[in-house]
């Protein structure tokens, strides 16, 4: 399957990590560290999300479901339900001058600076990824880099999206970067499904 490239690496990272976590399920009726949700219902949500960053930008519809209310079946492979909204978004946002002052985004914020409209979206897809990975025993497919830039998109975007899309910051020593984004955005590092 061909994948899009935005010319914007931290999207571009950020779906490779949604790609990798998608192909790596075996099991989509897993709980995950989205309260209530499975598996499957992130998926739809991260696809959901993607496809409305697009259409923001003019680049297709928007979802024909709530992303905020995924119903957790699909027909048909993953990676095909995953792909077309990560193509979309690509596409959008490779259209996006770098210094663009003003980027519509599907947020109450309204309009954010280019990087960190696209930072938004990518903030999004790679913090499904590792919601995915984790949820299926597979190894984050965020590394520091990414976790690091990440993290300073979230320092700017997340507060007013607490208590609907983030929860509450987790207090904790954490080492390293993918742990301090994850507390930032109220997720716990050491979550596993219980057996």
């Amino acid at each position: 399957m061909q994948t899009t490239s935005s010319t914007w690496t931290i999207l571009d990272s950020a779906h490779a990590a949604l790609r990798s976590a998608v192909a790596g399920v075996d099991d989509w009726s897993r709980p995950t560290p989205c309260e209530a949700w499975t598996v499957a219902q992130v998926l739809q949500h991260a696809a959901g999300d993607q496809q409305a960053y697009a259409a923001t930008l003019g680049e297709g519809a928007f979802p024909s479901y709530d992303p905020f209310a995924p119903s957790g079946a699909f027909d048909g492979d993953a990676l095909e339900l995953i792909e077309p909204p990560l193509a979309a978004a690509s596409l959008a946002f490779s259209r996006i001058a770098a210094d663009a002052p003003a980027v519509a985004v599907p947020l109450p914020q309204g309009s954010l600076t280019a990087p960190i409209a696209v930072g938004a979206a990518a903030l999004d897809a790679g913090v499904h990824a590792w919601d995915i990975a984790v949820a299926t025993g597979q190894p984050s497919p965020i590394d520091d880099e990414l976790a690091t830039r990440l993290h300073a998109v979230a320092l700017v975007i997340v507060e007013p999206l607490r208590g609907f899309a983030y929860a509450d910051v987790l207090r904790g020593d954490d080492a390293g970067a993918l742990g301090t984004l994850l507390r930032y955005l109220g997720r716990d590092p050491h979550w596993a499904p219980s057996l």
